[in-house]
């Protein structure tokens, strides 16, 4: 079996890559870094530059599926230029992708992208199953809805499409628990809000193990991909001081503050997503962190 990978050096690709390899998977990956292109057996870069629209058509030869992972940082502030850079990441990249199929020969009959749970409106109450119709009313809720418009795209080429809908990573080098360590580390760590807002976090191991689930079974549809017990942040705030032997003493960091200095990109944070798990699990994937303290355990 062959994939490409788009976004194969970031966090998640980088660890579903070395996945793949492990199991016999040859991997083809699409880089904008000539630099970072390698030419491996089992492992084989191809330059793109979505910007110029311009691909290489060879990353598709031979391949059964793609894992579609590519995607600017949303954890950067949310000026109109990184907003645009943020959209466009994920659907021209997508469009670039199904222009490549559509006019050159291949064999590819699914594709498993990454989408994200913010799509779901925020709320301390509801518990979000992916049938749930309504869209979060802010700048993630219309990238999510514009990412998975264009990825469904692929159908009109008789490919499959499963898209799953990520929560809070959390790995041990980078992505949200760095943030929540760093403040904690130094005696400062607080809730955020009122910290009752729900977090669907996922280890990394396990979100990693979802997408390579999903392409092994040939998944279509929605799924989220969040571990079975969300969390509060005030919870989450509490466990990772609990991990790192750090006292939480300071108040909860109030909304008001966080606006003026995250800005609109506040909303990440203050946001409430109670979302299942269910779907996935039903499907047969058994995950590996049910728990936050394990799974903190595990990274910290």
């Amino acid at each position: 079996m062959r994939v490409l990978i788009t976004g194969a050096t970031g966090l998640i690709g980088s660890k579903i890559s070395r996945l793949c390899r492990e199991k016999g998977i040859q991997v083809h990956y699409l880089s904008t870094s000539k630099e970072k292109l390698e030419n491996k057996p089992d492992y084989k870069g191809f330059y793109w530059n979505p910007d110029e629209n311009e691909i290489d058509s060879k990353a598709i030869e031979g391949v059964d599926a793609i894992i579609n992972l590519v995607g600017a940082s949303v954890a950067e502030r949310w000026t109109p230029e990184q907003k645009e850079k943020i959209l466009k990441s994920r659907t021209e990249t997508a469009n670039l992708l199904y222009t490549c199929l559509q006019e050159n020969e291949h064999q590819v009959k699914n594709l498993v992208s990454a989408s994200a749970i913010g799509i779901y409106p925020s709320s301390l109450e509801k518990l979000y199953t992916e049938e749930a119709q309504g869209v979060d009313d802010s700048f993630i809720g219309e990238v999510v809805v514009k990412w998975e418009e264009a990825v469904d795209n692929f159908t009109d080429l008789g490919i499959e499409v499963a898209k799953i809908r990520i929560g809070l990573v959390l790995a041990e080098n980078g992505g949200m628990l760095q943030k929540l360590k760093e403040p904690v580390n130094f005696n400062v760590g607080s809730p955020l809000g009122n910290g009752k807002q729900w977090q669907s976090w996922i280890h990394i191991d396990d979100i990693s193990g979802i997408f390579m689930f999903a392409v092994e079974n040939k998944l279509t549809g929605v799924y989220n991909a969040v571990a079975p017990n969300p969390v509060t942040n005030k919870e989450l705030v509490n466990e990772v001081a609990s991990q790192l032997g750090k006292p939480v003493w300071l108040p909860n960091v109030p909304k008001v503050a966080l606006k003026l200095v995250l800005g609109e990109m506040s909303h990440l944070v203050l946001s409430s997503q109670l979302v299942s798990s269910d779907k996935i699990e039903q499907e047969g994937y058994s995950f590996k962190y049910v728990n936050l303290s394990k799974a903190l355990e595990d990274l910290i």
